[in-house]
């Protein structure tokens, strides 16, 4: 074979390879496998690819034919041995499952004791009740007590305020993730928002409702989202996220924020007259997290179906435990603030301060090199100012 038979043959080869195509990874556990670990299936993604790529298909059977039988070239003695620890995993699995189960039951148990502390913080909110000289004593810093008498004045000119307002939706806008998805028309309703609570059921899953006083935008006194695992666990034992329900909002006439009416001229080719027609579509809300989205059942569906479900079932799984594990237990701390002091490695910026030390040595650095360059010509001054740049 000749050198230009070569390149072509090779030229060929590489347009038959599969294209690598990245596709996306739960980072949450949602729909995973039970007990031994299998391939996860996302609907609308892989399979799509896949079914359209049989060499990738090819391939990829090929490669995990190669870690099924991967102990084949084991002795028989050996692989005997492989099987025990296969058991033992599946005891460890068994356990796993055991721990999660309990790890629910301490989550329901110590609601219970929690509730009670909730209803208090509902009443203060709403200023069914007043905290006691105690309570207030003992939530007070030092800062605050200082404020406080600097205040006295200015509390007898000042209007009666009934309990705490707009306290849920200054938690809400103070948390980034929930403020993203507060418009500024939403406002006008999160303002009536008296309460957030936690209820477990029997069934793995909980259920947030959002309750409201009343309004000019629904006749909804309770909003409820519901959040299903599955009964069996997950690989490791974990709760695995199957599905969410949310209570269908009854908007009043016009009051709807999860819609947008646009009005458009159309004018009539004949008679050169004009009608006004409106059509409605949809609006970025916060009320949109009471409508979850929904994963296709049937397969042909699969291809008709948002490219970014699996990503929106994702995120709506976790909004849904940001609020059961940190706005609800936390609702104060959001209030003012001071929960975002410890998100993420914020909460070390306070304790540590590398970059003054940073910034001194630099310092130390520049007058070095200022007292260096005092030999240099005056032609060679700039340097150091573009260093700085």
């Amino acid at each position: 074979m000749d050198q230009s038979s070569a390149n072509v043959d090779i030229k060929k080869k590489q347009q038959e390879a599969p294209t690598p195509q990245n596709t996306p990874i739960f980072s949450a556990p949602i729909n995973s496998s039970s007990e031994e670990m299998e391939t996860i299936q996302t609907p609308g993604t892989r399979e799509a690819i896949l079914a359209n790529n049989p060499q990738l298909m090819s391939l990829l059977q090929g490669r995990l034919g190669g870690l099924v039988s991967s102990t084949n070239h084991l002795s028989p003695e050996v692989r005997r041995r492989v099987k025990g620890l296969k058991s033992l995993q599946r005891k460890h699995t068994a356990l796993e499952v055991e721990f999660q189960k309990e790890i629910m039951a301490l989550e329901k148990k110590y609601l219970e004791k929690y509730t009670p502390l909730y209803q208090k913080r509902a009443e203060y909110i709403s200023g069914k009740a007043e905290p006691t000289d105690a309570e207030v004593e003992e939530g007070a810093s030092d800062d605050e007590e200082e404020k406080d008498k600097d205040d006295d004045d200015d509390e007898a000119a000042a209007e009666k305020v009934e309990g705490i307002p707009e306290f849920w939706l200054t938690a809400l806008k103070s948390h980034p993730q929930f403020s993203e998805l507060i418009t500024e028309k939403d406002e006008g309703a999160l303002k009536h928002l008296v309460d957030i609570r936690l209820s477990y059921f029997e069934k793995p899953g909980f259920r947030l409702d959002f309750e409201f006083s009343p309004n000019d935008y629904f006749t909804n006194n309770i909003l409820s989202k519901t959040y299903y695992y599955q009964e069996e666990p997950g690989y490791g034992g974990d709760f695995v996220y199957d599905h969410a329900e949310g209570t269908k909002i009854e908007w009043k006439e016009g009051k709807d924020l999860s819609i947008t009416v646009e009005t458009k001229k159309q004018r009539h080719k004949g008679t050169n007259k004009t009608r006004v027609v409106k059509k409605t579509v949809p609006a970025e809300t916060f009320f949109s997290f009471f409508t979850p989205p929904v994963a296709p059942e049937d397969e042909e569906e699969i291809e008709d179906e948002d490219e970014d479900i699996d990503e929106k079932l994702e995120i709506d799984y976790g909004l849904g435990e940001e609020f059961k594990d940190n706005l609800v237990p936390r609702a104060v701390d959001w209030f003012t603030g001071k929960a975002l002091q410890y998100q993420g490695d914020d909460q070390y910026d306070d304790d540590f301060d590398y970059e003054d030390d940073e910034d001194e040595e630099d310092e130390d650095e520049d007058e070095d090199d200022d007292d260096d360059d005092d030999d240099v010509p005056a032609k060679d001054e700039k340097a150091p100012e573009c260093k700085q740049q």
